[in-house]
């Protein structure tokens, strides 16, 4: 029995895991984004939250609910880098387990196509949660009716 595998098949397997790497290079790409848009986020969450108490009337409304919107993109934030991590794992999973496949000589080809199909679920699920969070923050960014009105004169 051989110990060490052939460099030929090492290299087939190095050219099997190329997709799954090129998939954690664009998975990292999106964290990247999605964290930069969770420090905006906790940046304007803390200038309101100074804001906050000196404020009064319509302005402290307008303050508490941008808040409020504020919590809530935080939270589908964290979800959307949660399932995109776990996206992440999941495909490191699948480059590891060709490997020890290879290796081992072991036939679990249905599994790691389960757990790339799992990471494929992890990351779809991820962006509908990045893509509701961009619609929770256009939201956010409307121009107010009573800055848009005309003064009389």
């Amino acid at each position: 029995m051989e110990f060490s595998p052939g460099v030929t098949t090492i290299a087939q397997t190095i050219q099997l895991s190329l997709s799954p790497v090129f998939m954690l290079a664009g998975i990292a790409g999106i964290l990247n984004v999605i964290a930069v848009r969770l420090a905006r986020v906790v940046d304007r969450a803390r200038s309101l939250e100074a804001l906050h108490p000196r404020s009064t009337g319509p302005e402290h409304d307008r303050h508490v609910l941008e808040l409020r919107l504020l919590d809530r993109r935080m939270s589908v934030i964290n979800a959307s880098m949660f399932l995109c991590v776990s996206s992440a794992v999941a495909t490191c999973f699948v480059v590891a387990l060709l490997f020890v496949a290879e290796l081992g000589h072991l036939h679990i080809g249905t599994i790691v196509a389960l757990i790339f199909i799992l990471a494929m679920g992890f990351l779809v699920a991820g962006l509908i949660a990045f893509m509701i969070e961009v619609r929770l923050s256009l939201s956010a960014t409307h121009v107010r009716v009573e800055l848009l009105e005309r003064e009389q004169g």
